[in-house]
């Protein structure tokens, strides 16, 4: 009997990390030695790769997609590696790690597609419970203008939508930054008080 992979998520396979500016995206997550860095809805694992770079060998990146494929690919890249763990797990669902055992959680180009599958909200408050009370949960979107690259316009998040997803789970915006012509970062902390 052959057991038949569920369809691919929204997005999988595409990744924006061509179209962005790298330094500039590192520079602003300010990633450095020891640091743990989950990369959610990683797909091929472009900047799990990156960051594990800067986290180091006494860092940890947790490279999480629902897409076997992309996370059959990374492991394979990654044999190697001692700092990346890529596992299978639904973003949108319970995250398979600790509370307050995360630096950064980062999103690339992943919570319009939560949106359109009603995650969104889910996927924050997750975030909200592993990172560490100082921890960054950092979001890179499209800009919400007509493409091609990217998704359609209609389903683009600019970053008051971005806001409205982010803020009500315990977060308060940090700071925002253009990456690129298509692309920018918002970065949030977890508000005085927040629980995860």
């Amino acid at each position: 009997m052959v057991l038949l992979e569920p369809d691919p998520p929204p997005g999988a396979g595409k990744s924006s990390f061509e179209l962005i500016e790298i330094a500039k995206l590192f520079q602003e997550l300010n990633l450095t030695q020891g640091m743990v860095f989950a990369d959610l809805g990683c797909g091929f694992g472009r900047y799990s790769v990156a960051a594990a770079e800067f986290v180091g060998a006494t860092g940890m990146v947790h490279a999480l997609d629902l897409w076997p494929e992309g996370i059959r690919e990374l492991s394979s890249r990654v044999s190697s590696y001692t700092n990346i763990r890529p596992v299978i797990a639904d973003v949108g669902e319970r995250l398979p790690l600790p509370e307050g055992s995360v630096d950064v959680c980062f999103m690339a180009t992943v919570l319009h597609d939560l949106v359109q599958t009603d995650k969104a909200r889910a996927a924050v408050k997750e975030t909200a419970r592993v990172l560490k009370p100082d921890g960054v949960l950092a979001i890179v979107e499209f800009k919400k203008i007509p493409g091609p690259p990217g998704p359609p316009a209609k389903i683009r998040l600019d970053p008051k939508e971005v806001e409205s997803i982010v803020l009500p789970e315990g977060f308060v915006t940090k700071r925002f930054s253009e990456i690129g012509p298509y692309h920018y970062l918002l970065l949030f902390s977890r508000s005085a008080g927040a629980r995860g």
